[in-house]
């Protein structure tokens, strides 16, 4: 699992940050979070697979967020892969994509959904499911925790004592269910052992309220907005966003392990001031910059 982030900054980009957009890589999926102006470049840029994203998820309809979505699509419809785009996004999301894609042509047919979504699951495979939570915005807004189930892992040396060779009893095993092998009957927990899945959890654009600890409860990996320091919190309450100490203090309260700032004002050439910020209420903190790539 990899986590790539494509634009760091708020509103306005930079020379050095693109505005919203991060890449989560994982088994046969890309999941893109938001996608921003410039977003499809960012993935060529990074050297990422632009043909494997199957799902978009919108945290909301500002232009900062979702400007990257018309070019983005035009190019994956050229490539006439065998997969559509499944998009999820806010309350709204559905006339949102109506008005923008309005007057754009599709040149070949692509299957593209479009969900909104609000608090709860919304997704789920095999390997992992998507949850969504209302966050406090000036518009429709959601956060997203990506949710690896969790899994069996086996002990190989005490499948290899027993002598159970690999095929469908090791894969009934893996499941969860009991076995007969020499007439004895091999409970899973005897030969595996469980592996915690991960979680990612991605807030931007709110001020604090209580679906943010929900939402980010337990999670490996908070991706949350920091658009300034604690110094500006009047300025970040007038216009709906979080400060590094409020997101510091969101990752404390929801057990977090590792807390990633974004979604950085333009005023902010180093990002070591909001660093500093958060980690007088969290220790592990790092301010993400645009193709930072981060294994989880």
């Amino acid at each position: 699992m990899q986590l790539t982030f494509l634009g760091t900054s708020c509103m306005m980009p930079t020379k050095e940050r693109n505005p919203s957009a991060a890449y989560l890589d994982y088994k046969r999926d890309g999941i893109l979070f938001d996608c921003a102006e410039g977003t499809q470049r960012q993935i060529r840029i990074a050297g990422l697979n632009l043909a494997k994203i199957t799902k978009i998820l919108i945290s909301h309809w500002h232009g900062d967020h979702v400007l990257g979505l018309p070019g983005l699509l035009l190019t994956i419809a050229s490539l006439n892969l065998a997969h559509g785009v499944d998009i999820y996004g806010p309350e709204g999301s559905k006339k949102a994509f109506k008005q923008m894609f309005g007057g754009i042509a599709f040149e070949t047919k692509f299957n593209i959904t479009v969900t909104e979504v609000s608090e709860g699951k919304f997704y789920e495979n095999n390997d992992y499911y998507l949850e969504s939570a209302p966050m406090k915005h000036s518009v429709p807004c959601v956060a997203y925790s990506f949710c690896e189930k969790d899994r069996r892992r086996i002990n190989v040396s005490a499948i290899s004592k027993l002598g159970i060779p690999e095929g469908p009893l090791l894969g009934k095993l893996a499941r969860g269910e009991s076995i007969e092998w020499n007439g004895k009957k091999i409970e899973p927990d005897k030969v595996t052992r469980i592996v915690r899945g991960r979680k990612i959890t991605f807030i931007t654009d709110t001020r604090p309220n209580k679906n943010c600890k929900k939402i980010a409860r337990n999670s490996d990996v908070l991706v949350i907005d920091s658009t300034y320091t604690s110094e500006l919190k009047e300025k970040a309450e007038e216009h709906g966003h979080l400060t590094a100490l409020e997101a510091a203090q969101i990752a404390s309260q929801a057990n977090v392990k590792k807390l990633v700032l974004t979604h950085f004002s333009a005023r902010y050439k180093d990002t070591h001031p909001l660093e500093e910020d958060a980690k007088t209420a969290f220790n592990n903190v790092v301010a993400a910059y645009d193709f930072m790539r981060l294994k989880i």
